[in-house]
């Protein structure tokens, strides 16, 4: 019981800080809310460029066209092999037929042209088309597709593909580095705080020491401040970037410049969001405070 009385007193005990500071509470606040509004940005950014990296992984393809002469055992042989490839994960035989077909409804300049095409005249060339497990090393795969016998062509954008990974993959680091670096900086704004708190009322800490107040019971409030400060400057940045990306997502009906760059939806993203300023904004406070109790009160 008298552990309960103690935890409640120092919840109560330090929102009368806060208040108690009011304007240098509201100057942390602020800061805290800037901070964590950057952290919310970066972590919508980063999750953003991961959807961007899966769903380019899931599109990239390598298009391998079989020789025009081979006979249909010959290209069945070049089906398995490109199967047992240890980058591979499915492969799909597009014969030339079903591409003419494709190609005719997707146009009707195509549709008229190719018309008359029968299995002996069409120019086309049956192909595989082959996704891969690793997008990395998607440029060593098609090379050894390029080496079997009876592909005569082997294509997947290579060059562009290469460049956009490397891009997302930079930026992905870059957004963890910021977010670091923010979580660092908050952690210290809130430190800072809980220094001045503590140097604003010695007095009061040593009457308490001479009347026999317990360590923790002087630190608790201390560090429940620093709890307070970080949820409630989370609070700003939580409504702020769910609303704005909300806004942003139905503003470009859910894509960045073009369809192949598709947003995360804000159903998904909203709630992982919320849990994670909320999270970094309450365990940042709670170490900033501990980090400041730790140092200045010296009990």
């Amino acid at each position: 019981m008298k552990g309960i009385r103690i935890l409640f007193r120092s919840i109560s005990d330090s929102l009368t800080n806060i208040g108690r500071n009011l304007s240098l509470s509201i100057a942390s606040i602020s800061c805290i809310s800037i901070t964590l509004i950057l952290v919310a940005v970066s972590i919508i950014l980063s999750q953003n460029v991961n959807n961007f990296t899966t769903s380019i992984e899931k599109d990239v393809t390598i298009v391998a066209f079989v020789n025009r002469d081979a006979t249909s055992e010959e290209v069945d042989v070049v089906g398995n092999l490109i199967k047992n490839l240890d980058n591979v994960e499915s492969v799909k035989f597009q014969s030339k037929n079903e591409i003419k077909k494709q190609m005719q409804s997707e146009s009707e300049v195509f549709d008229s042209i190719m018309d008359d095409y029968t299995n002996e005249t069409n120019p086309l060339q049956d192909t595989y088309l082959v996704k891969v497990k690793d997008i990395n090393s998607i440029g060593e795969t098609a090379k050894e597709i390029k080496t079997f016998d009876k592909i005569s062509i082997v294509k997947y954008g290579e060059g562009m593909v290469e460049e956009l990974v490397k891009i997302f993959d930079i930026v992905k680091k870059v957004t963890y580095i910021v977010v670091i670096a923010l979580v660092v900086v908050t952690a210290f704004l809130i430190s800072n705080t809980i220094k001045i708190t503590i140097t604003n009322r010695k007095r009061e800490i040593e009457i308490m020491r001479l009347v026999g107040a317990s360590n923790s019971y002087i630190k608790l409030p201390f560090f429940f401040e620093g709890l307070w400060l970080g949820f409630i400057g989370s609070i700003i940045p939580i409504f702020a970037c769910c609303y704005g990306y909300l806004y942003l997502y139905n503003r470009l009906g859910g894509q960045l410049f073009t369809a192949i760059i598709k947003l995360v939806k804000p159903d998904a993203l909203v709630f992982n969001l919320i849990v994670s300023v909320l999270l970094v904004g309450v365990l940042v406070g709670a170490f900033g405070s501990y980090r400041a109790v730790r140092r200045y009160l010296k009990i």
